[in-house]
């Protein structure tokens, strides 16, 4: 099984985070944001990965943080769980719809980090949770994975939805990218013969 654990320690957070991409949903998380959580749920139940999330942070200044530091180390766990891509699809991509909202998400286990990542959220806040902590996310989860991100909100009304349908679009893109191919069986796919750098 493609399963790893990756400790992260700074003076700012210390994280664990345990991914396998082989799973079938299960999750648990105890990082003290819970509307963040809920969205990394969404990435776990509809990507089929078990994922344990322990983050203690400094959530009394903010959870920026915190956000951003699993999300570095949960690119760091899946850049090791995928390990030298041979055999997998590469690409996924999802469209998710949530009543008004409907998110797309397009991956490529480049070996490049690239994101782009637009979403007008129609409030600045859900829950108590900084929409733009998203953006921080986003970033370290993609610099540290190694993968081009493409996130678009194309509608919403509520934000709620919006957020919801972007972590359901990238489970479920994840998902399709990892998988294995049974006609690339031991090989690379890319031209170049490698998808590290």
């Amino acid at each position: 099984m493609r399963q790893v654990t990756v400790s992260r320690n700074t003076l700012e957070t210390q994280i664990t985070i345990t991914l396998n991409l082989d799973g079938t949903g299960i999750s648990k998380f105890d990082t003290g944001v819970p509307f963040f959580e809920h969205m990394l749920d969404q990435v776990a139940r509809h990507g089929l990965f078990d994922i344990e999330i322990k983050a203690v942070g400094d959530l009394h200044i903010d959870a920026h943080h915190t956000v951003e530091d699993v999300g570095i180390t949960l690119g760091q766990a899946f850049a090791q769980a995928v390990g030298d891509k041979k055999g997998i699809v590469r690409y996924g991509h999802s469209y998710v719809p949530l009543d008004e909202a409907l998110s797309r998400v397009v991956v490529d286990l480049s070996g490049r980090p690239c994101l782009e990542y637009d979403c007008e959220y129609t409030r600045a806040m859900i829950g108590g949770f900084d929409v733009d902590l998203f953006g921080e996310f986003f970033r370290g989860f993609v610099n540290h994975a190694a993968i081009s991100l493409h996130i678009d909100n194309l509608k919403g009304k509520n934000a709620h939805h919006q957020a919801e349908t972007i972590f359901k679009a990238l489970g479920r893109a994840l998902r399709m990218a990892v998988e294995h191919d049974p006609r690339m069986a031991g090989i690379t796919p890319s031209t170049k013969g490698t998808l590290v750098g």
